[in-house]
Order: C-alpha cells, then sequence, then structure tokens
C-alpha cells in the first residue's frame, strides 16, 4: 500500500518486505506520509505539563506472559553446516503434537532453498530443537511449522479465541514475541478493528510490535489467540497488524497431517499467487473507473475500496508547466522472499498543462517525461527483462500513444509483471500521461487489464 510496513523478522540487514516496497515507489511512500498535526489552540501558551510518572506494570501482561511463555518459541533459520543465524522470528505452540504458527516470512528462506537453510526453535526456558516445515499461505503470511524432535509434544497449546466472538474498538490485546532477539517479551496495546480498504482482513493493532516479532501470537485478556504478528508501520507511532486468527486455525486445520515439505515450494508458491491474482483481477475489473475532474479528458482512476490514493500538484510558477498528480496503490503486496514481492496494482496520472511554455518547449518537456519511465532492462533471478510493444490507439478520436511491457517469473511460471505507459497526443500544450502496473497476473489477465486500463480514457463531453 502506500503506506510505510516493515515486516517483523528481524535482525536482517536486507531490505525488509516493505523496504522494498518503498524503493519501488518512492514518491507514492512520499505522499502516503500522514501530514503533521499541529497543537490546538488551547495548548498555546499553556503552562508546562509535570512529568507524569511510569505507568505500572499491567498485572494482564504479567499474567497472560506467565500462563503462556511455556507456549512461546523463537524461529531461527541457519545455515546449512553452520550455527550461523541468518533470520529471526517468533512462533507459538498450537497443538498437543508440536505444531507450532509463524509467519510464511519468517521461514521463506527454508521454504525456497531448503538445501541452504534449516529451522530452529528455542524456547522461553531454554529448549532448542529443529523444526521442520508443513505447509504455508503466503497470502495470509503465514506457515504451520512442527518440531521434528518431537521436543515439544504434550505441553499445552494456545487456543484460538473463536471468530464469531469480536472484539470492540479500544479493548486491550497484548502481543508476544521475541523482538529485536533481545528475550520473550509481552507488549499491551489496543484492538482498533480491521484495517481499512485492505483486500484481505488484517487487524489493527495500536501497539508498538518489533522485528523479530513475526509470527508471535496477540491475545485477548483470556489468553485466547487472536491475531499473529505481521507488520509494522514505519512512518507511524503504534500503527502495526495482525494477521486475524481464523486464517491460521484454517491452515492449522487443514495442513496437521502434512508431509514435511523438503523441496522449494515454488509450485506451491504459483498455485497460491494464480488463485489470488484470478480474485484481484475479477474484483478490479467489477468497479467503474472514478471521475478524474479533468475538463478535458476522462482519465481512468480506481476507485479507493481496496487502494489508496494520493494527489499533489506542482506551483504554478515550476518553469512555466503546471501538472496535477494521482497515485493510487493497494496495500495488499505479498511477500515470497527479501527482493521480491507481488500480488498488488497500482495506478498513476499526470495532468499537464504547458500553455505558458509555448508548444516547442511544452512537446519537449512532454516527450521527456513519458521516456523517464522505466522498466525492468536486465534479467534477474527473479524476472526476465521486460518486454515491451509501443501502439497507437485511438480512443473515439482520441490518440493516444500506449508502451505495454510484460516481465515473466522466472521461477513462477505463468505469472508476469504488466506495465502499461498512456499518453494523450492530441494538444499542443496540453496533456495527460498514465501508468499502470500489476504484480503477478497471468498472461490472459495481463491482456485483459491492459485493455480495461485503455478503456479508461476518452474525451469529455467538454472538450
Amino acid at each position: 500500500m502506500s503506506v510505510d510496513l516493515s515486516c517483523l523478522r528481524a535482525p536482517d540487514r536486507r531490505p525488509h518486505r516493505w523496504w522494498g516496497l518503498l524503493a519501488w515507489l518512492p514518491l507514492a511512500a512520499a505522499l502516503a506520509q500522514p501530514a503533521p498535526v499541529p497543537p490546538a489552540a488551547s495548548e498555546a501558551g499553556a503552562a508546562p505539563v509535570p512529568m507524569q510518572p511510569a505507568p505500572p506494570v499491567s498485572a494482564s501482561a504479567q499474567r497472560l506472559y506467565e500462563r503462556t511463555r511455556a507456549q512461546l518459541v523463537q524461529v531461527r533459520t541457519l545455515l546449512k553446516g553452520q550455527a550461523s543465524q541468518s533470520t529471526v522470528g517468533s512462533a507459538f505452540l498450537v497443538s498437543g503434537g508440536g505444531h507450532l504458527i509463524t509467519n510464511y516470512h519468517v521461514v521463506s528462506q527454508v521454504a525456497l532453498q531448503p538445501q541452504r537453510y534449516r529451522l530452529v526453535y528455542t524456547t522461553a526456558d531454554g529448549q532448542e530443537g529443529p523444526l521442520e516445515l508443513l505447509a504455508f499461505d503466503a497470502i495470509h503470511d503465514l506457515a504451520l511449522v512442527r518440531a521434528a524432535d518431537g521436543g515439544l509434544a504434550g505441553r499445552k497449546p494456545l487456543a484460538f479465541r473463536p471468530a464469531s466472538q469480536g472484539l470492540a474498538k479500544g479493548e486491550r490485546i497484548y502481543s508476544l514475541g521475541n523482538p529485536l532477539d533481545v528475550g520473550f517479551a509481552v507488549l499491551e496495546g489496543n484492538y482498533n478493528g480491521l484495517v481499512e480498504r485492505s483486500f484481505y482482513p488484517n487487524i489493527f493493532f495500536a501497539g508498538a510490535l518489533n522485528p523479530g516479532m513475526s509470527g508471535g501470537p496477540a491475545l485477548d485478556e483470556d489468553g485466547r489467540v487472536i491475531g499473529v504478528n505481521v507488520a509494522t508501520r514505519r512512518d507511524g507511532q503504534q500503527v502495526s497488524f495482525l494477521v486475524p486468527a481464523e486464517f491460521a486455525q484454517q491452515l492449522l486445520e487443514r495442513s496437521r497431517d502434512a508431509t514435511p515439505l523438503t523441496q522449494p515450494v515454488y509450485p506451491q508458491l504459483t498455485e497460491q499467487l494464480l488463485r489470488h491474482q484470478q480474485l484481484l483481477v475479477e474484483r478490479f475489473l467489477q468497479q467503474p473507473w472514478r471521475p478524474a475532474g479533468h475538463p478535458r479528458y476522462a482519465i481512468p482512476v480506481p476507485q479507493e475500496s481496496f487502494m489508496r490514493c494520493w494527489g499533489t500538484t506542482t506551483p504554478a510558477d515550476t518553469k512555466g508547466l503546471e501538472f496535477e498528480r494521482s497515485d493510487c496503490q493497494m496495500d495488499t503486496h505479498i511477500f515470497i522472499t527479501d527482493w521480491l514481492h507481488t500480488g498488488g496494482i497500482a495506478v498513476r496520472h499526470e495532468a499537464y498543462d504547458g500553455r505558458k511554455l509555448g508548444r516547442w518547449r511544452f512537446a519537449s518537456m512532454y516527450s521527456r517525461s513519458f521516456a523517464n519511465e522505466s522498466f525492468p532492462e536486465r534479467t534477474t533471478r527473479h524476472r526476465t527483462a521486460a518486454q515491451c510493444r509501443e501502439r497507437f490507439v485511438d480512443r473515439d478520436g482520441l490518440p493516444l500513444r500506449a508502451v505495454v511491457c510484460i516481465s515473466a517469473y522466472r521461477k513462477l511460471r505463468g505469472l508476469y509483471d504488466l506495465s502499461v505507459l498512456v499518453a494523450t497526443l492530441d494538444h499542443p500544450t496540453m496533456g495527460v500521461q498514465g501508468r499502470f502496473d500489476a504484480r503477478g497476473v497471468d498472461y490472459a489477465n495481463a491482456l485483459k487489464l491492459t485493455e480495461h486500463y485503455l478503456a479508461g480514457y476518452a474525451w469529455t463531453g467538454s472538450h
């Protein structure tokens, strides 16, 4: 999303799940920064507020930690043949047979490269042992693992709070895990409902999650699991996110007897991503474009049912060229590896007015802006270089220049990244340029999305 989220696996010197997104869409991330809140008028000139004593330690948090510490483990990914840890996360017991729930991103290295990495657990009382990966749900960032040595058998598992017993906004909840690899901890916060405009349900937790807590449980006052720690927002304070417990419970129920995964899971990942992109494209295509409010052009602007849009404009004295820009992005980006996140859609447009420049200077700047757009130029370990095709499109008399680029995933067969770049060509000093990006769609859906996006351009009645 155009939000600044970071997953909680740590410590890790490589870019995290959402750091990659920020590098990918820096402007949108900057636009997503909330505006500073000015002090209330009544605070101006008010007397200094005396320093408050630290709040007392919560008796509920103490009680819950003591009740559940035996069900918590730290999950470490180690290089095979070495004791050096690559990543660190958390997990919790969900069966008497040693099954544990954690995040997919905590165990992704083992899932994708089992020949190089292995998993181990450490309990709060120092017991250690190997873990085996049984199943995962990459869409909801969950994984089911089991103690391979039987060392956790017989420990009482944590219970799930029934989905029918909803929480009220403001209720206290408690997140547990091993933040920053410094020791097991319990953190208090508040339940704030589900994140708005998210494609999949995510719980908004007003609490300070930290890297290393990924995969740990969030509990209600009775010690029942209501969610799984997954991410935090880096530009906010105590704005964190949990995977609803029902998805973890479903993963346990359908996979508790699964055979351990010992080969790279790209086929299973591909299957899950294909299902996701089909659902995403169907829902996206069902929504009509919103009006952009431009006096000359109809411009495709998506609904904000599962996207967020941010707008900006330049001052009128910016070298005589004025433009307005809109960026719309989803908050759903599915973690595959630290270097590959997929499964989202982004839509952008820029409306230019160069009447103060004159036609020749406008044409030069307008063309340069179009040429500045970038697409993958080289094949990497994850994707091929983009194959692009340029064509000119007539939209009921409105001429468009369109560039369509496709980049194939090398190990997720049948999935592609799509980019469509469009510019209107009808006016000597005015125009609109737009870009549409879809990550991880199949070829048929890439074609549907391309046609849907191009069909969003038209004249308005006042041109």
